[in-house]
């Protein structure tokens, strides 16, 4: 990511792409946050994050602000269209679309987006890399620019008891995370969070690869850590939300390019 683009003010006075973004009415944000969800599901398909029917990504509905638009569970993200996702409420009950509710996805989800209303949307999946440092049970180290993203604004949730079906569990995640923008699953995954779906996959993109990286770092030999000064200022140049919003950018634009069946709204 170049440098020109990690800086929300910038963003903001240089370019057309505002963070956070504007819209003339609730209809148009929710047509856009449906459109993005899908794009960001079909993107985590190609980059192989899907495991079987694992993996959950969640978008708070504008107006119905307890609802949150989830992907079915047993559909596949390289399959996903706009028509396919389902609008659920903070009880469980699915308001709008026919398909099945994952209940790992419900239980999670729901208390992400009842107990920390600055959070718009979530993803959750069982990507290789990520479930792989996730075994280790650490946080990630600043050892890459890219990796510094997440320095002191990622947390390490330890308490792994099985597949998640207890909202219990969703609720001590939410508490886990607070302000933080992602979380480490211990013996699970990776989980990231955020005020758009835009930022909300690239932090998930981008903290996967820097898991890939790691490992590779550590397997290589000794990885030298980035000083703890420099890696708080790289963490504000390259974690802002803006930045994250402005990075996935590019590859939303090439899985439209490339995949524009899944907009049947149309």
């Amino acid at each position: 990511m170049s440098d020109a683009v990690t800086s929300t003010p910038e963003i903001t006075r240089n370019s057309s792409y505002r963070y956070p973004p504007v819209f003339a009415t609730t209809e148009e944000e929710r047509k856009e946050r449906k459109h993005k969800l899908t794009a960001a599901l079909r993107v985590f398909g190609k980059f192989g994050f899907d495991e079987g029917v694992a993996g959950h990504f969640t978008v708070r509905d504008p107006e119905l602000t307890d609802h949150f638009w989830v992907n079915p569970f047993g559909r596949s993200f390289k399959q996903m269209r706009v028509s396919d996702l389902i609008l659920v409420n903070h009880s469980g009950d699915i308001v709008e679309g026919s398909g099945l509710l994952n209940q790992a996805a419900f239980a999670i989800h729901s208390q992400i987006h009842k107990n920390l209303p600055h959070v718009t949307a979530a993803a959750h999946t069982h990507s290789l890399y990520g479930k792989a440092w996730a075994s280790l049970g650490r946080l990630l180290d600043p050892l890459t620019q890219d990796s510094c993203a997440f320095y002191e604004d990622h947390v390490l949730f330890d308490d792994f008891t099985g597949v998640v079906l207890d909202t219990s569990e969703g609720e001590r995640i939410s508490r886990a995370l607070g302000t933080k923008k992602a979380a480490i699953l211990q013996n699970h995954g990776l989980l990231t969070v955020g005020q758009t779906v835009d930022e909300v996959a690239w932090w998930y993109i981008s903290m996967e690869r820097s898991c890939q990286a790691q490992l590779l770092a550590e397997a290589a030999g000794t990885p030298i850590k980035i000083r703890p000064d420099i890696a708080t200022l790289t963490q504000k140049q390259v974690g802002n939300p803006g930045g994250g919003y402005f990075s996935f950018k590019p590859i939303h634009d090439v899985i439209v390019a490339e995949q524009p069946d899944m907009f049947d709204d149309e």
